[in-house]
């Protein structure tokens, strides 16, 4: 495939502020890295919460590093569970969105906005952008070549020069398109 760009599976995650993170894990406690990610200074933690809605309870892992805002980033599939009606967004475009309680193994915190399904977005910097021939926020499809081929439609570019490239999609449409292992995918206009 020409254009090659790496898809990765984002499931359920949670961002934290540094308040959150003391009240939900201890006083003076700060993230561990348990493995770092594609996106540059990003990092999965040892530390899960344990996200509370309406009807239900499911474990999220914590991504570092600590943020301006507490978000919480599920799929459908997961909001349902909790009984979350959580709209489609940008990750930290959270006004507007629903809240939920959030519970670590010191204390909870409730948060009135924050959880979202995260938009189908591709990160890429300014050279990847200009190789590509697309420009930040426009909105793309990507065709992903796997044993049940899929076209992404309604995915946004995000350009910066501190990302790395790589499409986010979440796990609802991973499993729709038989995304596992090291998958590819590439723009299709």
């Amino acid at each position: 495939m020409e254009n090659k760009i790496l898809v990765e599976t984002s499931a359920r995650h949670v961002h934290l502020t540094a308040e959150a993170v003391e009240i939900l894990f201890g006083a003076g406690h700060t993230l561990t890295n348990k493995k770092d990610l594609s996106q540059p200074g990003q990092f999965a933690c040892e530390e899960k919460v344990t996200v509370i809605g309406p009807k239900g309870a499911i474990k999220a892992s914590v991504l570092g590093h600590t943020r301006p805002a507490n978000q919480v980033e599920l799929s459908f599939t997961d909001a349902r569970t909790g009984g979350l009606v959580a709209p489609i967004r940008e990750s930290g475009d959270v006004a507007g969105t629903p809240g939920c309680t959030l519970e670590g193994p010191c204390g909870k915190v409730e948060i009135s906005e924050g959880v979202m399904i995260a938009k189908r977005h591709i990160h890429m910097t300014p050279e990847d952008a200009q190789a590509l021939g697309v420009c930040d926020k426009e909105i793309v499809s990507v065709k992903v070549d796997t044993i049940r081929p899929d076209i992404f439609g309604d995915v946004v570019v995000r350009v910066s020069p501190k990302f790395a490239l790589a499409m986010h999609i979440d796990t609802d449409e991973s499993n729709a398109a038989a995304a596992s292992g090291t998958v590819y995918g590439e723009i299709v206009k």
